[in-house]
């Protein structure tokens, strides 16, 4: 990394805040899957006197506890590759409930962001404190990629699971939406999955005395969290998909049900003999 991008326990980069502009969860379904590739920051030209690399375009936001964020060596994204989900209704029911967590979790991390970003910056969306607000958003999006932790080694399950329940539904009964969400809940995590890869190499590469806490380890980690957090918002966006399909699924006559039982009433009038 170029010297003058190495900032002692500062962000990777700064963005202007704007209001977000997150996708409706009733978007209409659209033939083709989300073309989005993997968020790389836009050259912007800085203010004056900055002294800081360009901000990116705005996008976006998140945010949770204020003050400085120390990552951890943890990587935020679980390898998946070698796991296997067991299909048992239980274990779906609990990354279910995981999956409602997270998405909880990442509503409240947008709402404290955008309270953050309200009072700090100015009417044309630039920080007041450059320094101070990338510390501020780089938390924000350790505290995304942190909270889906608990379901990304189920993530491909779950998708894998609610294709499956959506092409056995009743056709009134399905969402047109439903389709166009999956598709980019699969797309993101498959950017998500890319980036997991790329951040291992990264920090393979860093220098042997980079670890959690040092510059070159910290700026490296913020960097893939900022990469991977647009993606993280798409399964904070369009993550309750799943559970709607699952609720609409197990609503839905299963075809494999047993027919009721009938229990057959005497005739009026007429007696049974009972053999003592």
């Amino acid at each position: 990394m170029p010297q003058h991008l190495v900032r002692t326990a500062a962000p990777w980069h700064v963005r202007p805040h704007h209001p977000p502009q997150r996708r409706s969860a009733a978007e209409p379904a659209h033939p083709a899957v989300s073309r989005r590739v993997a968020h790389r920051p836009t050259g912007r030209r800085p203010r004056a006197g900055t002294g800081r690399p360009p901000p990116a375009a705005a996008e976006t936001r998140d945010g949770h506890d204020e003050g400085r964020h120390r990552p951890s060596d943890r990587s935020p994204l679980i390898p998946i590759g070698h796991l296997t989900i067991s299909p048992d209704p239980t274990t779906h029911r609990e990354i279910l409930h995981h999956l409602d967590g997270f998405i909880h979790d990442s509503k409240k991390t947008l709402d404290a962001w955008d309270t953050y970003s309200d009072e700090h910056t100015d009417l044309d969306g630039w920080p007041h404190d450059d320094h101070s607000y990338g510390l501020r958003q780089s938390q924000r999006d350790a505290d995304t990629a942190k909270a889906f932790e608990t379901i990304h080694a189920g993530a491909r399950h779950l998708l894998a699971t609610a294709e499956t329940q959506l092409a056995h539904l009743p056709a009134h009964t399905v969402q047109n939406r439903w389709g166009y969400q999956l598709g980019v809940l699969h797309t993101a995590l498959d950017h998500l999955d890319a980036l997991h890869e790329e951040w291992l190499r990264t920090r393979e590469g860093l220098p042997a005395d980079a670890r959690p806490g040092t510059p070159a380890f910290d700026d490296a980690l913020a960097k893939h969290h900022a990469e991977s957090w647009s993606y993280l918002d798409d399964w904070a966006t369009h993550g309750h998909v799943i559970v709607d399909i699952n609720a609409a699924a197990r609503q839905a006559p299963s075809l494999l049900a047993p027919p009721p039982t009938v229990t057959a009433v005497p005739a009026p009038g007429r007696t049974t003999s009972v053999r003592r």
